[in-house]
């Protein structure tokens, strides 16, 4: 299998690149691509170090393209590579809404995959993270609405939100005051409710993406979404509290036997020992931690769970990678 990263120095390139030496992905040729300014930089991988090349404006010579470079350039060049006859798995929000583009989680809608065009996308990390807790609890019981309130790390802004976050955790414990360029304030010692660009509606693109992301993975456009995104002062794993409302008798009991049995999931939940999900105990992992499974109060027939992800691998290279397999 030929394979392209594009957009390998970036933070999600190289995790890409971790992901596939941990799962021994069969590659006959890896070829990395980046913009002009990081060429010449080499990547290590399997004991050699891969050198960047400057991204051409044509086809690649690949059978596969991931590609993590940012909407605007997979919106240009994403038909080039699957008119010059490779599969395009795109890590950026440009083709997520196309209704001839899948946008797959290989655990949830694997044959959504099959149907592609020469492109398929990957869901936004926070709709990653919450999918793979809430798909196997709405098989079983029939999510009916959901509300979340999202606890974003640094890294969902890429390595300069991480640089920004540890620079500016810095200066203040100097004193000092820190600056924000990646985020609308500075982000130490901080929660922002802001991410992404606000909409008409005064839900932001993030939060939205959540919305349209889930109904179109689960094919239900008939749920219920609503959500907060909070960005706050963490690096790598998002973090997500979900209250679900469902159509079939639901216990927590109930909920945690199916969760035990999800892909790709690891319940944590033993309160009395003070295990639960979180950021420190996620980041790194390949399942989302979830915990905190309890009956919701206010509402009948209702749970409130926590999931935590590493915003890195499940909500990017880890996903990207896996539909890959697909098609190995």
């Amino acid at each position: 299998m030929r394979v392209a990263v594009v957009g390998a120095t970036g933070a999600v390139g190289r995790e890409i690149l971790k992901v596939f030496e941990q799962k021994d992905f069969p590659l006959s040729e890896l070829r990395l691509y980046a913009s002009p300014r990081s060429a010449g930089t080499k990547l290590p991988f399997k004991g050699e170090e891969i050198p960047v090349e400057v991204l051409p404006e044509g086809p690649l010579p690949v059978d596969i393209v991931l590609a993590s470079a940012g909407g605007s350039l997979s919106k240009k060049l994403a038909p080039v590579w699957a008119e010059g006859g490779a599969l395009v798995i795109d890590n950026s929000s440009a083709w997520r809404y196309d209704p001839e583009v899948p946008l797959v989680i290989p655990q949830i809608n694997p044959e959504a995959a099959r149907k592609h065009k020469g492109i398929i996308a990957n869901p936004n990390c926070t709709t990653a993270i919450l999918a793979m807790a809430l798909w196997p609890l709405h098989r079983a019981f029939r999510a009916t609405h959901v509300v979340v309130s999202t606890y974003q790390a640094a890294s969902g802004a890429g390595a300069g939100g991480m640089q920004e976050l540890l620079g500016g955790t810095r200066a203040f414990l100097e004193g000092k005051k820190p600056e924000a360029k990646v985020f609308q304030h500075p982000l130490p010692f901080n929660v922002i409710p802001h991410i992404d660009r606000f909409l008409e509606n005064d839900y932001t693109r993030e939060e939205m993406k959540v919305v349209w992301e889930t109904q179109k993975i689960f094919d239900a456009p008939e749920m219920k979404i609503s959500t907060t995104a909070v960005r706050i002062p963490t690096l790598r794993a998002h973090a997500e509290a979900a209250t679900v409302l469902f159509e079939r008798p639901v216990t927590p009991e109930a909920a945690r036997e199916v969760l035990e049995k999800a892909p790709g999931v690891q319940v944590v939940d033993e309160p009395e020992k003070n295990r639960y999900p979180m950021p420190l105990t996620a980041t790194g992992k390949w399942e989302v931690e979830v915990g905190r499974i309890r009956k919701n109060l206010a509402f009948e027939n209702a749970l409130d769970f926590f999931v935590v992800g590493d915003q890195l691998l499940r909500g990017a290279a880890l996903n990207a990678v896996e539909i890959a397999e697909l098609f190995l």
